[in-house]
């Protein structure tokens, strides 16, 4: 199977750092303006784009892993085209990502004021290694304010609460205890509406579970990829 890592708004590959390293057979993708291109202004228009770049390179039996806004774009797939995916993964992330208006608009301040956002930034990764993390700055300033307000923006006019119900394929949900961007609650709701799906709560860990708590979060996509074997 091919594991395919969508990232989160304003962020990129490397919040996958640690999932490339365990899983040989996978690949995290780049979205366009992340930092290469222009960005896209919708979910829909992103999995657009993540279906042409997976198409193109003629990946077969893929399993779609997605945080936060990847997550959005993961369960447009399994949505609109489940017959070319086997399952998805959902870690962080929830089936409507409402931004607060208070948030969007200090992303319309860090446009005007980089070095701010900059080093707020760097409150996300609470627990992670110090190396990965001036990797995630380095990353982070190309990336800009300006593509994560974009994406921001998408991710507040994403709701498929009423269409979770409808996915069929296998799905893992993965979310930390102390997340307060897509609570655990996000997670209970797109466990208990999509059919079979599994659900795993890391203690400890906030937003960036993937990175925070990479054994646990690798153990649980082992254990989900055998049982698709």
């Amino acid at each position: 199977m091919k594991l395919i890592y969508i990232h989160g708004a304003g962020s990129s590959s490397l919040a996958f750092y640690y999932q490339l390293q365990h899983f040989r057979n996978s690949k995290a993708l780049d979205l366009p303006g992340h930092p290469v291109g222009k960005p896209c202004t919708s979910i829909d228009s992103y999995l657009e784009w993540v279906r042409g770049f997976t198409t193109a390179r003629r990946y077969k039996n893929m399993v779609i892993c997605g945080h936060s806004m990847g997550g959005a774009i993961s369960m447009l797939y399994a949505l609109k085209y489940p017959e070319e995916i086997r399952g998805i993964i959902l870690v962080g992330t929830g089936a409507r990502l409402r931004v607060h208006p208070d948030y969007l608009q200090m992303g319309r301040e860090a446009v005007e004021n980089e070095s701010a956002w900059l080093e707020n930034q760097l409150g996300y990764y609470p627990g992670v290694a110090p190396d990965i993390v001036q990797s995630l700055k380095r990353r982070t300033r190309e990336v800009g304010p300006a593509v994560e307000l974009n994406d921001l923006m998408a991710c507040d006019s994403f709701d498929v609460m009423q269409e979770v119900e409808n996915i069929s394929l296998p799905t893992l949900v993965i979310c930390g205890s102390e997340d307060t961007m897509t609570p655990v609650k996000y997670a209970d709701y797109l466990s208990d509406r999509i059919p079979g799906a599994r659900k795993v709560i890391v203690p400890g860990a906030t937003h960036f579970v993937q990175l925070q708590k990479s054994r646990e979060v690798n153990a649980s996509i082992e254990e989900f990829l055998a049982s698709l074997k």
